[in-house]
């Protein structure tokens, strides 16, 4: 039986002609079929992720200047000692629809997505927010807000010289001791879905830096599921706990017996 249902609409709206109620077993078997066409899409994600980790680097030769809570900070210092950064552009400053009490609500829909940093920062990677807003309005504005993802002032040519100078964008940058290079840039569509780890770390040179990926030879890599932890547990260089590797490894185990049998 496939009856079409055609729900009532809120008052001043039509009504909805939605997908057909079938049988449990007619739902799993569109299920499947749709689950093919969304593991090729996670596979294609992934292939267009190993991709970007070979795009081409550019030097970043200009010294660039920013606001901090601790006072100037250059783009170096942003990188708080990791090898990768990577920089949101929030439109936050006068003129700006929201000011002063907001910054701008698509900016502002993403700061509300950002996951906690630790595992980002455990992956040897910071997230950093500027905009032209003083610090003054940008404490008030986090505080107000419940954001804390450090978020610096940008006081030169920084968002126009990286496609930022208007709106909302996504820069991510590495460091090689001294020497930063842009290695990626995100905005419009592009960096809406961004918030998520995995979505962030998709968009670094490193990548997620699992033995799955496919990355060029050299690259860190660690194996799959063990450097996970809590937030508020990581320990710098702390090799992974063993109960979490005997956790895991059971239930990479078991995935690999239901992928085997489709039945299961």
């Amino acid at each position: 039986m496939t009856a079409s249902v055609e729900t009532g609409g809120n008052v001043g709206q039509p009504a909805m002609c939605t997908p057909p109620v079938v049988s449990p077993q007619a739902w799993e078997a569109a299920h499947r079929q749709l689950l093919v066409k969304e593991k090729a899409q996670t596979r294609a994600r992934d292939a267009l992720a190993a991709e970007r980790r070979r795009m081409p680097w550019m030097a970043v030769d200009r010294a660039y200047a920013f606001e901090g809570p601790a006072g100037k900070a250059s783009l170096l210092d942003l990188f708080e000692g990791r090898r990768q950064l990577i920089v949101y552009r929030a439109f936050f400053e006068p003129g700006v629809f929201g000011w002063p009490d907001h910054a701008c609500r698509g900016c502002s829909m993403v700061a509300d997505q950002v996951a906690h940093l630790a595992h980002l920062n455990a992956r040897d990677t910071t997230l950093v927010f500027a905009s032209r807003a003083p610090q003054a309005d940008i404490a008030r504005l986090k505080a107000r807000m419940g954001w804390t993802m450090p978020w610096v002032t940008i006081t030169d040519g920084f968002d126009a010289d990286f496609g930022v100078d208007e709106w909302h964008g996504t820069n991510v940058f590495y460091r090689d001791g001294a020497s930063v290079f842009r290695t990626y840039f995100v905005n419009n569509r592009g960096d809406e879905q961004m918030g998520g780890t995995w979505n962030y770390l998709d968009i670094t040179p490193l990548g997620r830096q699992e033995v799955w990926e496919n990355s060029p030879e050299g690259y860190p890599q660690t194996p799959t599921y063990k450097w996970w932890n809590w937030h508020d547990s990581y320990v710098p260089d702390a090799a992974p706990d063993r109960t979490w590797v005997a956790v895991s490894d059971a239930g990479e185990a078991a995935f690999r017996n239901k992928d085997a049998n489709p039945k299961a």
